[in-house]
């Protein structure tokens, strides 16, 4: 999992054993206009415009009718294709897109852009916003605003049932665990040694591999206990490989959001200041009401919503 320039804390490889579908399509052609504006449902609920948020949008965008998304397709369980080949699309944050863009009664048109291409298309005025599992950091505000929606870290994959009854790092000690090679998984999981030490467990028996897959190869084969992965990859691993029935994921309440997690935000121009606010507060509808948590739920990993809509949250 390798860190790329203005791409999410690490980028994941993953087989993706089951994707489920939307009402609502994805395209190349965000000025497209759907059949029914300010009216969805979304991961079974159903959302409809909020006319003063409406009002709430520049100007432009209420004359478009549209807000152009840049996003970087694939990276599950955040963006996906529903089917190789094809343009439709699916996954957690294009599910999202088309809630927040019900309640401010407007389209999100989605549009596949490479990673490193998302924020100087936004400076560009090619896109309105970026929707892509984008890391919250200092250096990527000085040239956009994050409205944040999820914080993600990293999480703890264990075989169905959970066997050796894992809930936190801790009970890794003294017990051999998968991981990826070159990754802020591996960095993890040696800072971990020294308490492991301290508590007298045993240091953890890092084992790793050259690909995500690889390492999830290994804990199938019972060669692991665990896999330290991204938790939303954990998550959706958990949730879709062999129909939920092969991995868990384990879920300790002191870091919903994983360990060292870090905010993911909405990236919006800063050139419209007024589209920030509005959707920080459509975002923030959609929190209250319950819907976010059904989104991440949706995915495997409803404990990475976050309970506030915050702008800028990143303060490293």
């Amino acid at each position: 999992m390798n860190t790329r320039p203005y791409r999410r804390a690490a980028a994941v490889t993953l087989t993706v054993a089951a994707v489920m579908t939307l009402s609502a399509c994805g395209d190349d052609d965000p000025a497209a206009t759907p059949a029914a504006v300010g009216k969805a449902t979304v991961a079974g609920v159903e959302i409809e415009k909020d006319p003063a948020l409406h009002n709430a949008l520049p100007e432009s965008v209420r004359e478009s009718g549209t807000v152009r998304v840049a996003t970087d397709v694939p990276y599950p369980p955040f963006e996906m294709y529903v089917k190789e080949g094809e343009s439709e699309l699916t996954g957690l944050d294009y599910d999202l897109g088309q809630a927040l863009g019900a309640k401010l009664g407007v389209r999100f048109g989605f549009s596949a852009q490479k990673f490193d291409g998302i924020i100087p298309g936004i400076q560009a005025g090619k896109f309105e916003i970026a929707m892509s599992a984008i890391t919250d950091n200092k250096e990527r505000q000085q040239v956009v605003d994050f409205v944040d929606y999820t914080q993600s870290g990293s999480g703890i994959l264990v075989a169905d049932g959970n066997p050796e009854k894992i809930t936190t790092l801790d009970d890794l000690c003294g017990k051999k665990v998968a991981v990826q090679a070159a990754t802020n998984q591996l960095k993890l999981l040696k800072s971990h040694q020294a308490a492991c030490d301290k508590a007298g467990g045993g240091p953890i028996g890092i084992q790793t591999f050259p690909k995500d897959s690889d390492a999830q190869l290994a804990l199938r084969a019972d060669k692991a206990v665990a896999q330290v992965v991204t938790k939303p990859a954990a998550g959706w691993t958990a949730k879709t490989a062999d129909d939920g029935k092969a991995f868990d994921l384990v879920e300790d309440p002191a870091v919903p959001g994983g360990y060292n997690a870090s905010p993911n935000g909405i990236a919006v121009s800063k050139k419209l200041p007024e589209l920030t606010v509005a959707i920080q507060k459509a975002l923030q509808a959609l929190i209250d009401e319950g819907t976010l948590d059904k989104i991440c739920g949706k995915y495997g990993v409803a404990s990475i919503a976050v309970k506030e809509a915050t702008k800028n949250e990143a303060v490293d």
